[in-house]
């Protein structure tokens, strides 16, 4: 950050808009006569790099809020997975040990063992189906992403409208090819 410069827009780069984003004046707000007022260039320089600054710094935080928000959502699905895990290792073993014990009593023994057996399978795929659901729902970080391709298509439009030469580059001034001075 630069401190201690006087003028409209620096004044006005350190406060925020609602959502806590740092405000980046697209144009002069206050007076002045259209072509800098009384800013030098440097001082014009200073201002836009501090705004690209902060401008890079924006995005950054926007990506970082965003990724972060999708990466608590994918943890809270994947609980469904671990879910599924502890019931089909520990606790199903001697729940469904006691099932297929109780339905021998009914059934041969190898048949009660076989639809505890399934009973086992089903429950985890359907822990593994509510997983699957949540994580699914992820989606990329749209707001940034659009964010990102606004300024990098305002940064090529700027690049793009390069300031037109000057008469001077033409009669051989300031920017002419070396060894082409004064020359015709």
């Amino acid at each position: 950050m630069f401190h201690g410069t006087i003028g409209p827009v620096n004044q006005r780069s350190e406060s925020h808009d609602a959502a806590g984003m740092p405000y980046l004046p697209l144009s002069e707000e206050q007076g002045g006569n259209g072509a800098g007022g009384d800013q030098s260039i440097g001082s014009l320089v200073r201002d836009a790099s501090e705004h690209v600054s902060t401008l890079v710094r924006a995005e950054f935080e926007l990506a970082k809020s965003e990724v972060v928000g999708e990466v608590k959502k994918g943890v809270r699905g994947s609980v469904y997975f671990i879910i599924a895990g502890v019931v089909a290792l520990y606790s199903s073993f001697f729940f469904f040990f006691f099932l297929g014990e109780l339905l021998s009593e009914w059934l041969m023994r190898w048949a009660s063992f076989g639809i505890v057996f399934l009973l086992m399978l089903v429950t985890a795929g359907v822990f593994a189906y509510l997983g699957y659901r949540k994580v699914r729902r992820l989606r990329a970080p749209e707001r940034t992403i659009t964010s990102v391709k606004d300024t990098a298509a305002s940064l090529r439009r700027g690049h793009e409208a390069d300031v037109p030469s000057t008469p001077a580059e033409h009669e051989g001034g300031v920017g002419a090819p070396h060894g082409s001075q004064g020359r015709p």
